[in-house]
């Protein structure tokens, strides 16, 4: 009987050669396990170490992580965070309607019953277009972060169902995209806009792109409504559309206008740019990038799953928000 470990020289027909086997010694328990169900011992001679951030790897990952972060948070974002808080706001918004309309408090021009300037924001009237489907409530202001929570009024026009062109302003696609289907509104088609006055009914007159004809000029005590909103591909607009539609219902009293549109913010103006949302993108985009940065030396040393665990719903979250 051998020990563990002991060489073994068996002879055969040719005495002068000689094989020497090794015997395997037994494992734990006397169970010898298959080679193949062993675990294998990677080669540390041959192992290649994690990027640090003196390799330019580690730098392509920062990278890669940051812009996927803000394509996947985009899409996140138009396809189903924007709609969730666009719902939101829009039930927010008809309660506070409902209530002014209840109280007779709802505005019915630039000022409010106190005779102070209605905030941006501030829920003035609902617009429905049944044919489309759309009812919407719309508030005071056209600004970019104002049009996040719904259609907005332009504040230098009369409210809808006064004499004069009153404006309105709705997103095509992102936030719920309000006016998205209003390319489909035909010469005819009625248009309904509730508002502390009550209730006016509007006719579509036209329907018209950048450069086309503008609409005859209105009769004294007329009254008109225009839609406005992006042109062209989603997310990709060639201009501004514009919906003129002619009031067909008795016009309302209008208050006299306290500014015209020569003091308003550029921002306010259709498919005007805000330059107060650049800094909050630049908010965002800087918090994304520390992230970007920390997972990256965190993955070093927590390994590649755990830290995706975490990078995953973080990456997302900044993606979207910016």
């Amino acid at each position: 009987m051998t020990s563990p470990g002991t060489l073994v020289r068996t002879n055969d027909h040719d005495a002068a050669r000689a094989v020497v086997t090794p015997v395997p010694a037994p494992s734990r328990g006397g169970v010898q396990w298959p080679a193949w169900l062993r675990p294998s011992r990677p080669d540390r001679s041959t192992a290649r170490s994690a990027p640090g951030p003196k390799d330019i790897r580690w730098w392509v990952g920062v990278v890669w992580l940051v812009l996927s972060a803000l394509l996947v948070g985009f899409v996140a974002h138009v396809t189903l965070v924007g709609t969730l808080q666009h719902a939101r706001s829009q039930f927010a918004l008809y309660q506070e309607l409902r209530t002014e309309l209840a109280l007779a408090t709802a505005p019915l021009g630039q000022l409010d019953v106190n005779k102070v300037l209605v905030p941006d924001g501030t829920a003035v009237g609902l617009i429905t277009i049944e044919r489309l489907g759309i009812s919407e409530v719309f508030v005071q202001g056209s600004t970019g972060e104002v049009l996040t929570a719904g259609p907005g009024h332009r504040r230098d026009t009369v409210m809808p169902g006064q004499a004069g062109t009153s404006i309105v302003m709705g997103r095509q696609a992102t936030y719920g995209g309000p006016f998205g289907s209003l390319w489909q509104v035909v010469p005819g088609d009625k248009i309904e806009v509730l508002t502390g006055q009550g209730t006016s009914t509007f006719s579509v007159l036209s329907v018209r792109q950048e450069g086309d004809p503008l609409p005859e000029p209105l009769e004294p005590g007329e009254g008109r409504l225009e839609l406005i909103t992006a042109d062209g591909i989603p997310l990709a607009p060639s201009g501004a559309l514009h919906v003129d539609a002619t009031l067909v219902s008795k016009t309302f009293e209008t208050p006299a206008p306290v500014f015209t549109s020569a003091v308003l913010d550029p921002a306010e103006f259709a498919m005007a740019p805000d330059p107060g949302q650049l800094f909050v993108a630049f908010f965002w985009l800087q918090w994304l990038v520390i992230a970007a940065l920390a997972l990256r030396w965190v993955r070093s040393r927590w390994g590649r799953w755990q830290t995706w665990i975490i990078a995953v719903p973080v990456l997302l979250a900044l993606g979207a928000a910016f």
